[in-house]
């Protein structure tokens, strides 16, 4: 069939104001590979603006530093290195979850289903029976 699952996972703060994401996770990643803001932001070819701007964001919302600058370049704090270690593990997890549950639904045996019994199994998925 070829067919393949794919998933996003994001973590939002209570207002639903995105916290971490796949680019701000390339954002800290390529903090700590080149040691700088700025050479983060030419690595990964977006403007400084926008990729400090994020960082801003994402200190505002969890309400702690990410990152900090001194005169040698930058570097991720404690808590921005927990948070980059506590949402990569988040993702894998989901990501190897969400494999498992693919290969099971849609690569094990078939299963003998009617027309009928498929629209009663997706009634009662909808209503959240399992």
């Amino acid at each position: 069939m070829g067919l393949k699952v794919r998933s996003k996972i994001w973590i939002e703060n209570e207002k639903g104001e995105l916290v971490i994401g796949t680019g701000r996770l390339r954002i800290l990643e390529a903090i700590i590979e080149v040691g700088s803001i700025n050479k983060a932001a030419q690595k990964l070819k977006q403007p400084f603006r926008a990729v400090w701007g994020k960082i801003r964001a994402t200190e505002t919302r969890c309400g702690f530093k990410l990152v900090e600058t001194t005169n040698e370049g930058s570097k991720l704090t404690r808590e921005g290195l927990e948070l980059l270690w506590a949402y990569t593990r988040l993702r894998n997890r989901c990501e190897r979850y969400a494999d498992q549950q693919f290969k099971e639904l849609f690569g094990g045996e078939k299963r003998s289903i009617t027309a009928e019994n498929c629209l009663d199994e997706f009634s009662q998925l909808k209503a959240g029976k399992e």
